[in-house]
């Protein structure tokens, strides 16, 4: 593994905005608070938009949805009501379609589809005992009945404050049409036989623009309160359950694993015969040629038997050196705290360890973490291009946590297909989490957590 440090991977190491809508065009040069920006910013108009296009596509979505469910519940008593109940969530997961995409688009909400449908053979009625047997599917037939009142409530709300807010705010630019049409002084507020109030004099006037000004102000965050629900609504009812993304997670975790172990068996294999297989195949050949000239020049075979003893120590060598990468045998023996010791000693630069565990974890967590610690200090020697470097290890709670640190020039980014992202997922295979905090510059952090299993 080599990730390269260097500044030109500190660019762009910043964590990408979650929010999916740009930002106003005018925000930084105005200076102007957010309370005050928001009534012009884009996100507020494809918020309030969502909002009235919510409300019509819910009543198509919640007639459909009644209707069919309906009319298969009452034809449950033939078998025509299994197909119409099918079509039925088959409409529901494609309104769900729909509506994630409008999500996307109008609120910057990603949210994955749910989990496909999977039939055992091909054919109708595998199809049908599909869709009635997913998940997802009944998850979109409870948002079409959920969204229709939730849709009602938010465009009622949301375009009453839309339109007083903006009436009362220029409502000195039109209060003049009533004296000129209605014969009044302004907008009345109330009246009975005996009197009547009307906003007729400029204080009142003023008073009444300032409560617009208010409700102006106020309304792209009641918006977006509302569209906050909508978006936990679309996230919940329409994306893939928790145990369907389980277990992707788990198969993508499963071919991390696999792809890992099938590389190093091939790297394995490759350091042998490259390395120790060739030496024992010139010393079997070098020992031959000895055999032969021993009786012929006995000086000659003597010193081909010492070439061949030197060659015999490089080759048992490199053996310890890959039964090390494969498990060092310290490991096993005396722990992390002897064998990151060791792995440390090997490191450029002088590296502090300090290993605080109550007990040893599992083996084959106790291997991850060496291998990660190991893998680390390989760049810090490589490419940090640092002074001094620590490594710290444990336990909080139900996790091992190990730290890295060096004080070298910074720049790695685990994101841009280096050896980090590599470390990353096959931690993510375990369930572990690899966090990287390197700015140009330095000091570069490493944080790798890993489950405690005992």
């Amino acid at each position: 593994m080599a990730t390269e440090y260097g500044q030109e991977h500190g660019r762009g190491h910043g964590h990408p905005a979650g929010s999916g809508f740009p930002a106003y065009e005018g925000a930084g040069r105005s200076g102007l608070p957010a309370v005050l920006r928001a009534p012009f910013e884009v996100r507020s108009r494809r918020e309030f938009g969502y909002v009235l296009l919510s409300l019509p596509v819910a009543i198509v979505l919640f007639t459909w949805t009644v209707t069919m469910v309906a009319l298969g519940a009452g034809l449950l008593v033939t078998f025509l009501g299994v197909p119409v109940l099918a079509v039925a969530l088959a409409g529901c997961r494609g309104f769900g379609a729909l509506e994630r995409s409008r999500a996307r688009a109008l609120l910057g909400v990603a949210v994955a589809a749910p989990e496909p449908l999977r039939t055992a053979k091909p054919g109708v009625f595998a199809w049908m005992g599909a869709v009635l047997k997913s998940g997802a599917s009944w998850r979109s037939l409870l948002y079409a009945l959920l969204q229709f009142p939730w849709s009602v409530f938010s465009f009622v709300v949301a375009v009453n404050f839309w339109v007083y807010g903006w009436a009362l705010l220029t409502y000195p630019l039109w209060f003049w049409v009533f004296p000129m049409y209605a014969g009044q002084g302004g907008l009345q507020l109330y009246g009975d036989a005996h009197h009547s109030v009307y906003l007729d004099n400029p204080f009142e006037i003023t008073m009444t623009s300032l409560v617009g000004l208010l409700f102006t102000l106020v309304t792209p965050w009641v918006v977006r309160g509302l569209t906050a629900v909508d978006g936990l609504m679309v996230r919940g009812l329409l994306g893939p359950s928790r145990l369907s993304a389980r277990v992707v997670e788990l198969e993508e975790d499963r071919g991390m694993v696999v792809d890992t172990a099938a590389a190093d068996l091939r790297r394995i294999e490759r350091d042998l015969h490259d390395g120790a297989q060739a030496r024992l195949v010139a010393l079997a050949m070098d020992l031959g040629l000895a055999k032969e000239k021993l009786r012929e020049d006995p000086r000659a075979a003597a010193r081909m038997v010492e070439d061949a003893h030197g060659e015999v120590k490089t080759a048992l060598q490199e053996l310890r050196d890959l039964a090390r990468g494969i498990h060092p045998a310290v490991l096993t023996d005396r722990g992390l705290d002897a064998a990151l010791s060791s792995v440390a000693s090997r490191c450029t630069v002088p590296v502090r360890v300090e290993v605080d565990l109550p007990a040893r974890p599992v083996p084959a967590i106790e291997g991850i973490a060496y291998f990660t610690v190991s893998e680390l200090l390989q760049n810090v020697s490589k490419h940090s291009r640092a002074r001094s470097a620590s490594v710290d290890v444990w336990r909080s709670a139900d996790r091992l946590m190990i730290q890295v640190m060096d004080d070298g020039v910074g720049g790695a980014d685990a994101t841009r297909g280096s050896g980090l992202g590599g470390l990353a997922g096959r931690l993510g295979a375990v369930d572990g989490v690899l966090v990287v905090d390197s700015p140009a510059g330095g000091p570069t952090r490493v944080i790798a957590e890993l489950p405690w299993r005992a």
